[in-house]
């Protein structure tokens, strides 16, 4: 019988140990193991080592299970463990003691990793590199010359531009091309505060620059923006125009303020601003050091007002991400301010380094509080943000808490829209990255939810059960719900209560309970996403383009099977848009003009959402790519558009099955035929390159067109490589038929077929035998032209004689030089013999002299004979 102790402690989290007699067999020694356990896990016990890094997990009841752990590390363990224990060591799950209690100790432990069943290689099924997309004019960069950090872009459809921020520079791009018409503001910080930076320690090439990182639209004549000013934060003004036709961009350096509180002093420091009805809305930092974290309004009418100072309970070292600005309702007093970010949890477990995404609201017409919470916000609360994939009977969930970026996408309800979030993991052991897809109902059933609240012996953050004061905290003052004018009139209470509770006890779960998109055991991450709504045959489709920190986009769709719950994940394009692999870190996507701006330390690029003719010349291949921007016209695959109404337009993203949609398309594609010759013991190779990266690839051959097929057995001698098959040594059996085949999807199609002749070797040396050269011959004429550049045309002159021809060596595009007929009737000229080889070659006499002279030294000292190079011992 299986038994354990079981020790609570604190942060819902309990000792488990054995003995276990069950596994006694496995065990090296008489020592237990221990594990660290959240009352949620199903497991229960964790044996002693067995052998090569291996453990065995039990659990009940009675099981043993083999696994090898993915990390080896020390940790110690304190306190005597009667009643209560406490790990030491930040980071410990897993801790290894003696049997006898009441020691303290320093053992090896290992760390408790969850698999998570993800895919671990991202396959696309077309792949497009830098050199590729320039090649067909599918890429457009804009870059400028010593300024870096293109990472603030501000997409205005209206005016047909994108402004840009970087380093030291404000920029005007056109939409159609952002490489042509464009304008920019050089916008560098001033020389003193330059010096008063490199004085604080600074790099004064990097760090001390003004580094733009706000750019919003103020109003229908003017932008705002704010850039780092070599950590003395500066806001301005840029003058865009008022006519569309005759565009502006001027900075107007008289209405140049302060910007603490609205931008980082810090370049590395992340910032989230919104501008909505001339009131700006900032998660920043507002010190030097990077310690005053806040959420902070400014500009407009109404008071400026900031989070608490110095309470971890409402923020604790928070990295903001993103903002947005929603409706609540039809009443314009119910409209909420989101913010997204992470930070280290205050609820998370004692002595780890824990990293959680959070989403915040706030009330935009929030005053402030009367006697108490003054110039602070009074509607302010915070929820996590949960992105995990659901463990096993056997393991806890695994969570993605890095948050990276957030898309909102707006659906026919402006108050619902879908909120896409991007994560990583925090994990130095494992890396992976996740997309999260929550709707608003689902982030306001938690912040209609239950309070978070400490409370017990264990000092456990639990759900408040208590009275919850009205109105409720977190309630926008207006008619809708209730008769209270302003937040300055909430009654004291309400004020006590938010101040102490702002933290929300449910998290903000996805509705399918999973991510709609996965990545995991990969040395890439994902960093940003852009998200357009497509309409296809079958239905709508939300396109993803996923950043990564290599300079790539990946373009991919979520195709629902039974139900969302069930989704076929299908990675459409990998696309290389960054010439030197920077880290893409900001994104906007143009529906209108159907293009995607990315931007990175060292440019802008500008790619367009769709390449349907590169998909193939096939209804087949242009069915099989399942890209909702793309359907077969019957003639070519090209641009879905849902207006266009004709009978031969073709297209199932669902299924992507040709057989039913293509039937009658396949006699009119034709097969590519290509012949080949191969000596007997020599090698060839063939190629067969699908178009498809995620077709597989059949070989069959055939000896005679009456003999049957058969599928080609790969071995030593035939080869089968990603571009085709390589046969190291031909046979004469190997002559006939080469059939290249691809499947996917279900469906097969022929795509080569190579008809290889084999030549016996007999006949080879025979019909060479007469021309053989001498074997050497070949290195002496090579090092000739080495060193005697211009003697290659004597060479050939050499050589056409060599070989006993009677006439002109060939012309440039290879045919014989023979001279033209005089004219019809009239004998032909005789070619004539060919010159001399000695007074062809005094033509290139003065290039061997020049040669000469160039080798010839220019000092007059004598120079000593020299020696041989070793002399005999």
């Amino acid at each position: 019988m299986v038994y354990f102790l079981s020790t609570p402690l604190p942060h819902n989290l309990h000792l488990l140990c054995p003995p276990s007699p069950r596994c006694a067999s496995s065990l090296h020694s008489s020592s237990s193991m221990c594990i660290l356990l959240p009352l949620s896990s199903k497991m229960s016990i964790l044996s002693a080592p067995l052998h090569h890094n291996e453990h065995s997990l039990c659990t009940s009841p009675p099981q043993c299970i083999a696994y090898t752990p993915l990390c080896t590390t020390t940790g110690t363990l304190s306190s005597p463990l009667h009643d209560k224990a406490e790990c030491s060591f930040g980071g410990a799950l897993l801790s290894k003691m003696k049997p006898h209690w009441g020691y303290t100790c320093l053992w090896p432990f290992l760390c408790c990793c969850w698999v998570v069943n993800g895919d671990i290689t991202i396959t696309p099924r077309l792949k497009l590199s830098y050199q590729d997309l320039i090649n067909r004019d599918s890429l457009v960069t804009f870059a400028v010359e010593r300024t870096s950090s293109f990472d603030t872009l501000l997409l205005d459809e209206e005016r047909s531009r994108l402004f840009v921020g970087a380093k030291n520079y404000l920029m005007s791009l056109s939409l159609d091309n952002i490489s042509k018409n464009n304008v920019s503001i050089h916008w560098k910080a001033h020389v003193d505060w330059r010096e008063e930076c490199n004085w604080a320690g600074k790099d004064i090439n990097t760090d001390c620059m003004n580094y733009v990182k706000i750019l919003q639209p103020y109003n229908r004549t003017h932008l705002y923006t704010c850039g780092t000013g070599a950590f003395h934060p500066v806001c301005g003004y840029i003058h865009i125009g008022q006519r569309l036709d005759e565009p502006m961009f001027e900075l107007d350096l008289k209405r140049l303020e302060d910007g603490k509180g609205r931008c980082p002093y810090d370049p590395k420091h992340t910032a989230a601003t919104v501008l909505v009805g001339e009131e700006l809305y900032s998660g920043v930092a507002t010190d030097l050091m990077g310690r005053d974290f806040t959420i902070f309004r400014s500009l407009g009418r109404r008071p400026s007002l900031r989070t608490e100072q110095h309470d971890s309970r409402w923020l604790n070292e928070p990295k903001f991400v993103k903002v947005f600005w929603i409706p609540e309702s039809e009443n314009p007093d119910d409209d909420k301010i989101y913010f997204f970010f992470r930070e280290t949890p205050v609820e998370g477990v004692g002595g780890m380094k824990q990293s959680y995404a959070r989403i915040g609201q706030i009330c935009r017409n929030d005053m402030g509080g009367q006697r108490s919470l003054v110039n602070k916000w009074t509607t302010f609360l915070k929820a996590r943000l949960v992105c995990s994939v659901p463990g096993s009977d056997t393991g806890g969930e695994t969570y993605f808490d890095e948050l990276r970026d957030v898309f909102l996408l707006q659906t026919r309800d402006r108050r619902n829209p879908l909120i896409y979030a991007l994560f990583s993991t925090s994990s130095s052991v494992f890396r992976g990255s996740a997309i999260c897809v929550y709707s608003m109902n689902d982030i306001r059933r938690s912040f209609l939810g239950p309070f978070a609240h400490k409370e017990g012996p264990g000092y456990q953050w639990v759900s408040y059960n208590g009275r919850v004061p009205y109105p409720r905290p977190g309630m926008c003052p207006s008619k809708t719900y209730g008769n209270f004018v302003s937040t300055k009139s909430f009654p004291d209470d309400v004020l006590q209560f938010a101040r102490n509770h702002p933290l929300m006890f449910d998290p903000v779960v996805p509705g399918s309970g999973r991510p709609v998109f996965l990545q995991s055991h990969s040395d890439v991450t994902f960093t940003r996403i852009s998200v357009d709504r497509v309409t296809a045959a079958d239905g709508e489709y939300d396109v993803m383009f996923i950043g990564t920190d290599v300079g790539t986009v990946l373009k991919v769709i979520s195709v629902p099977k039974q139900s969302w719950n069930h989704v076929e994940v299908v990675v459409l394009e990998e696309l290389q848009v960054s010439k030197d692999r920077s880290p893409i870190t900001s994104m906007q996507i143009s529906s209108k003009r159907q293009q995607l701006y990315v931007g990175s330390v060292s440019g802008v690029s500008q790619v367009p959402l769709h390449r349907c003719a590169m998909y193939g010349k096939a209804c087949a291949e242009c069915c099989l790519a399942r890209d909702p921007y793309c359907a077969w016209d019957g003639v070519s695959c090209t641009r879905y558009l849902p207006n266009t109404k004709r009978r031969s337009r073709r297209q199932d993203v669902r299924n992507g099955d040709p057989n039913t949609l293509c039937s009658g398309e396949q006699q009119r594609f034709s097969v590519q035929e290509k012949r080949l010759f191969g000596v007997e013991g020599s090698s060839v190779f063939l190629e067969c390159l699908p178009k498809s990266l995620r077709a597989q690839v059949t070989w069959t051959h055939q000896k005679a067109t009456e003999t049957p097929k058969k599928e080609v057995q790969f071995d030593d001698r035939i080869i089968q490589i990603d571009r085709g098959i390589l046969l190291r040594n031909i046979l004469r059996r190997d002559g006939g038929t080469f059939i290249c085949q691809s499947s996917e999807h279900g469906f097969t199609q022929t795509l080569l077929r190579l008809h290889l002749e084999v030549i016996p070797i007999s006949k080879a040396e025979e019909s060479s035998g007469s021309h053989r050269l001498h074997p050497n011959r070949w290195y002496q004429d090579f090092m000739r032209l080495v060193q005697q550049p211009g003697s290659a045309e004597q060479m050939c002159e050499e050589l056409w004689l060599r070989k006993g021809r009677n006439s002109h060596p060939p012309g440039p595009q290879g045919s014989p030089q023979l001279p033209n007929p005089q004219g019809p009737g009239l004998r032909s000229l005789a070619p004539s013999p060919p010159l001399n080889v000695k007074a062809k070659a005094q033509k290139w006499k003065h290039l061997e002299d020049k040669k000469k002279a160039r080798s010839r030294r220019t000092h007059d000292a004598h120079r000593a004979d020299r020696g041989p190079r070793s002399a005999p011992s």
